[in-house]
């Protein structure tokens, strides 16, 4: 098992379709188990596939030691809107206020194959719909008005410059 670097906006990958997982092996145990270490050393909430260069369906969201694993997940209902800051391993030291449902049923697939439903709320449904939206190419600043937008992702490719120059 190892850690991953997280992918840092403007890497392509976190804008890309996720591909479905088909196989539900080995392979995707060890993805898996990486993810959680990764997520563990990055001090974050969850973490996608796509954050560590893997384009499949998977995300896992860990909160007050209850850890959620998500593989194909798929909303099938959501309810109420609520505003709440956010911000994302891919986007360091970037926050936003995010308008997003409060409450969602999700079907998704456990690490064996099986299919699992999820009814959640609050800020569990935010890192379930955050995490989500990664694994479609979305990203959180995609939610936010096209001016914050704008600055934000003007910010992260100077940064990433920077990066690219030291």
């Amino acid at each position: 098992m190892k850690a991953y670097d997280i992918r840092i906006y403007p890497d392509p990958v976190l804008t890309l379709k996720s591909e479905k997982v088909e196989k539900f092996d080995d392979e995707l145990r060890e993805i898996i188990d990486s993810m959680r270490l990764t997520l563990q050393i990055s001090g974050g909430v969850g973490l996608a596939a796509p954050q560590i260069g893997i384009s499949k369906c998977i995300a896992i969201i860990v909160r007050d030691e209850q850890q959620y694993i998500l593989i194909n997940p798929e909303l099938i209902e959501s309810s109420g809107n609520v505003t709440s800051e956010e911000g994302c391993l891919s986007f360091p030291e970037i926050f936003a206020q995010v308008t997003r449902p409060n409450c969602v049923k999700i079907k998704t697939n456990c690490i064996n194959g099986e299919v699992k439903f999820f009814e959640v709320d609050g800020y569990i449904a935010r890192a379930f719909l955050h995490e989500m939206d990664h694994l479609e190419g979305k990203l959180f600043i995609d939610h936010i008005s096209p001016l914050k937008r704008g600055v934000i992702r003007k910010k992260m490719k100077k940064r990433a410059s920077n990066e690219k120059n030291e």
